[in-house]
């Protein structure tokens, strides 16, 4: 069985989604459809509208075969450490080809990665702009070509994570249909994850945009899940720890502790804290990022022992996804399974147990502790 490849948030999963997952199987001719996806926090570091098994549940009932977890470590990081986490995964389960959505999938990502390589941390030295900003005016000079789209982005660090790991994927960019990805209007039956999100915060219509089973679980939804909410949690620690154990935290620097900690003892409310935060040199996905990390205590030397020892962690599957998992099990070195025990949870997927309980914020539904995959038959 040949097997096609996506990484994805479904966040949630929409009618864009199941165009993208049918033109995946149909344009790769592959017999079997494997999704690495985001746990319960997306790439910008904030909480998915509903939870990583209520997404798999759509996703498979929608033509994913099986639905895998990208940890959180590598999940809630910038494109290219995203994208190299999650194909690490797929090259582990053997995928021949990999797909994704693109603003512009005629454009040569490679040739364009290869263009990169002559930058150095030395150009990015402006601490007036973000490093994306400056990375892409490089870029942009040299190519002619301008990085400002998600998607293309995201294209642009999959073909880099392949070309530097030597991966011999197809990649299979496939031309992103509706609404842009920031889109936050609804005006036909393609919208954008954001705007679905928005229409549920507004109490709007958008009950046409979305396959049955995600719409059975979005009308669910009593507040949609946000920083707001988890704010005292976020402020309680920034306010106790001692700064010198803040400087700790993964991603924590220049200064960041100082900052944070001063916007949190003076900001009752999460929106007033992340604009005091807020500088030209950090996007404001670094810094939710940042919150996450912060809130769940992840220090550098800890996030660093989790990557160098990756996981499949087995979200479900339909009965072609079993077949295909049957296949290939033998060839994976990485550890496979199907449930968190006792011992993973204090180990092995320690950062995942923990995100999965601050995420029960939100719901009483455990997300990891013995929680059986989704079968759908």
């Amino acid at each position: 069985m040949q097997a096609v490849g996506m990484v994805v948030e479904f966040n949630p999963f929409h009618n864009g989604h199941k165009y993208y997952v049918q033109q995946a199987k149909e344009q790769s001719g592959a017999d079997v459809s494997v999704a690495v996806m985001s746990g319960n926090f997306t790439q910008r570091g904030e909480p998915t509208i509903v939870d990583k098994w209520q997404r798999t549940q759509a996703a498979l009932a929608n033509g994913v075969d099986l639905v895998v977890e990208l940890p959180v470590f590598s999940a809630c990081q910038p494109a290219h450490r995203f994208a190299a986490g999650a194909l690490s995964i797929l090259n582990e389960l053997g995928v021949s080809t990999v797909a994704f959505g693109a603003e512009h999938p005629d454009w040569d990502f490679l040739s364009l990665v290869k263009a990169s390589e002559s930058f150095s941390d030395g150009d990015m030295k402006n601490y007036t702009a973000t490093y994306a900003t400056q990375f892409n005016s490089l870029l942009s000079a040299q190519t002619g070509v301008s990085l400002t789209d998600p998607n293309d982005i995201l294209s642009f660090a999959y073909n880099k994570a392949a070309y530097d790991n030597g991966y011999q994927f197809d990649l299979m960019p496939i031309q992103r249909v509706g609404s842009d990805y920031h889109d936050e209007r609804i005006s036909g039956e393609v919208a954008s994850a954001s705007a679905i999100r928005k229409a549920i915060t507004d109490g709007t219509d958008y009950s046409h945009t979305a396959p049955a089973e995600m719409l059975e679980r979005l009308a669910e939804v009593q507040t949609v899940p946000s920083w707001q909410t988890l704010y005292p949690l976020l402020r309680n620690q920034l306010i106790q720890a001692p700064v010198e154990q803040l400087r700790q935290t993964y991603q924590m620097a220049e200064g960041l502790e100082y900052r944070m900690k001063d916007c949190a003892q003076r900001s009752l409310d999460f929106d007033h804290f992340i604009h005091g935060v807020k500088t030209k040199r950090y996007t404001f996905a670094h810094l939710l990022r940042l919150c996450l990390y912060t809130t769940l205590q992840i220090t550098e030397e800890e996030l660093a022992g989790h990557v160098a020892q990756p996981y499949i962690h087995i979200l479900g599957f339909t009965k072609k996804g079993q077949e295909y998992l049957h296949q290939v099990k033998k060839q994976v070195e990485m550890p496979l399974f199907t449930k968190v025990d006792q011992d993973m949870k204090d180990e092995l997927c320690a950062l995942d147990y923990r995100a999965g309980k601050l995420y029960q914020t939100f719901t009483a539904v455990e997300q990891d502790l013995k929680h059986a995959p989704i079968i759908l038959r």
